[in-house]
């Protein structure tokens, strides 16, 4: 195989994979060359546009997708690629429900999945018939693609414009959205995360973050296509689980999101962690002291990232940039904007500590004032695609800000702004502080309504066990961190052994800021400071009565709507 110039969509890039003797594909049960990977999609590609055909909807070719990371979610990828469909990852985690209503919204003509999941699917009300699920561990299913297997094309009409995706958002503060992605943007996102990270052919990428999510599909799957290198799977994550496979297949490089790392850097160090091949590591939410541990105790760097299913490219890294930037602006399109006046903001004013003392005039919207062009538009929801582009710029829902070297800071979703007493406070600030405890696997900050006005500050953080967890340590341990101001820290505290996710390990917020106080789940009350010499925050657990009297000063001041 020789080296070809860059393509302008996936099919393209598959097809250059013919012929290609590298590893392509990995499981711990068996491997695939690069052209049994090609070919294995094409035989599914054909299997699908015969069911099209013959598939009495009329409409968008869509096929849903229910698996985890397993051989036959790759092969489908590429099978949508080269037929010209789209594939709709369909998330496990959602509520049956609100998992229905996304492949009704989605309109998917197919479903393909596994024993497990055609169960649940059973009894759901989905719009299909039986004929249009296929299970991929029924032997009918491998019977049904052997007529289907032939030299592999590209099927008439796909171009770049082809729509290859649409991925459901995690919906962490919000309703989810699908987010459509064509193959030109797809094959663009691969060579850009190419150039950023470094991707080379050499590289065994190791996917243990959902294929459903663009995380696993934009940041390693694309890329791994585009080089040649090789893709490692798991069936799903496992902090146990991970250093072991990191070592079977000879990974170099993997890619992390949410709260996954936490559990990941939860697991108890041994001394020989760092005897493996790993060489960096790509993701979000990840602070400044996770990534140092991190590389000093598996030997590798991770590289912090900005993006989201819905655009990209607004940021590239640096290697000058300060610990906590995310790097600069891509291009002078991106810039940190009020979203009231529609002014630039003016540059972050930081202490030696790296706090940030102008947050009122510096932190902002990001904004690419050009990014219209990159950004597709959400399936079926012209309300959301209007809230995304104003004034003709794209608006990324995500709060920054730049320092005075021109460095851009990531300050939060937009709805992490917590206004206490007259001030913003980050949400995002906060977390890194409560998730730089060595006892915390994961925290999400999030704002609860003030009785009288404003808000107030809660916290949620997951540890091994709430019951033995000592909130007097951890009080003296808040007190003691000069990043944390005395509005940041939390009045309320609930301490669980397993926060709410999505599927992609994000900590499902919007659930948490709904539920409040109102939780079996241990709840801390900040009441003061002891009048000790070290004043320490004084947290006591919230009883019932002391949520009742609660509600009732809600009740007394007319904020009863926010109970």
């Amino acid at each position: 195989m020789t080296e070809t110039a860059q393509r302008e969509d996936i099919a393209s890039l598959l097809l250059d994979r013919l012929g290609d003797e590298r590893l392509g594909l990995r499981t711990r049960d068996r491997d695939w060359t690069w052209d049994e990977v090609v070919r294995e999609s094409a035989a599914r590609g054909a299997y699908a546009i015969e069911l099209r055909d013959s598939c009495p909807i009329e409409g968008p070719f869509h096929i849903g997708v229910l698996l985890d990371n397993v051989p036959d979610f790759v092969f489908w990828l590429g099978a949508a690629a080269l037929s010209g469909a789209a594939i709709v990852g369909i998330n496990p985690t959602r509520g049956n429900e609100e998992l229905a209503g996304e492949v009704r919204h989605a309109d998917c003509q197919l479903i393909v999945t596994d024993s497990a999941g055609r169960e649940r699917l059973s009894g759901l009300n989905l719009g299909l018939t039986p004929d249009r699920f296929l299970v991929v561990d029924d032997p009918a299913y491998v019977d049904a693609l052997a007529p289907h297997r032939g030299e592999p094309v590209a099927a008439d009409g796909v171009d770049p414009e082809s729509l290859l995706l649409l991925l459901f958002t995690s919906g962490t503060t919000g309703a989810s959205k699908a987010v459509k992605c064509s193959q030109g943007r797809l094959a663009w996102m691969a060579y850009s995360a190419v150039e950023k990270f470094g991707h080379v052919r050499e590289d065994v990428d190791y996917c243990c973050m959902p294929l459903f999510h663009g995380n696993a599909i934009m940041a390693l799957w694309a890329p791994a296509l585009a080089v040649g290198a090789t893709v490692c799977l798991t069936p799903s994550f496992s902090a146990s689980g991970f250093l072991p496979d990191v070592r079977y297949f000879g990974a170099t490089f993997f890619t992390y999101v949410g709260k996954a790392l936490g559990y990941l850097l939860a697991t108890p160090e041994q001394p020989d962690d760092s005897d493996n091949q790993l060489d960096r590591g790509f993701g979000t939410e990840a602070s400044p002291e996770d990534q140092a541990y991190f590389k000093r105790r598996f030997g590798a760097d991770l590289y912090e990232g900005y993006g989201s299913s819905e655009g990209g490219g607004a940021v590239v890294p640096d290697p000058d940039q300060p610990e906590g930037a995310l790097g600069r602006p891509a291009h002078p399109g991106v810039a940190i904007v009020n979203s009231e006046t529609m002014i630039d903001c003016v540059p972050a004013v930081l202490d030696k500590l790296g706090r940030l003392l102008n947050p009122d005039d510096a932190v902002g919207e990001i904004v690419d004032k050009l990014g219209t062009k990159r950004f597709e538009g959400y399936y079926k929801n012209d309300a959301a695609d209007a809230d995304r582009i104003r004034n003709g710029w794209y608006w990324t829902g995500d709060l920054g800000y730049l320092d005075e070297a021109g460095f851009i800071y990531f300050a939060g979703r937009r709805g992490d702004w917590i206004r206490v007493d007259g001030e913003n406070i980050s949400a995002l600030s906060i977390e890194r502080v409560l998730r730089r405890h060595p006892d915390v696997i994961a925290a999400s900050v999030y704002a609860v309504p003030d009785p009288r006005s404003g808000d107030q500050v809660m916290a949620a953080i997951e540890v091994a066990d709430p019951v033995l967890f000592d909130i007097d340590k951890f009080a003296k341990y808040l007190n003691n961190q000069d990043d944390l101001g005395s509005k940041g820290t939390p009045r309320f505290l609930r301490i669980s052994d397993s926060l709410p996710v999505t599927g992609s390990n994000k900590v499902l917020k919007r659930e948490l800021q709904a539920d409040k106080w109102h939780t079996q789940e241990l709840v801390y009350h900040w009441v003061g400071r002891r009048r000790v010499e070290d004043s320490v925050p004084d947290f006591r657990i919230m009883t019932e009565d002391a949520k009742r009297a609660l509600n009732d000063e809600f009740t007394q001041y007319g904020r009863q709507r926010y109970l």
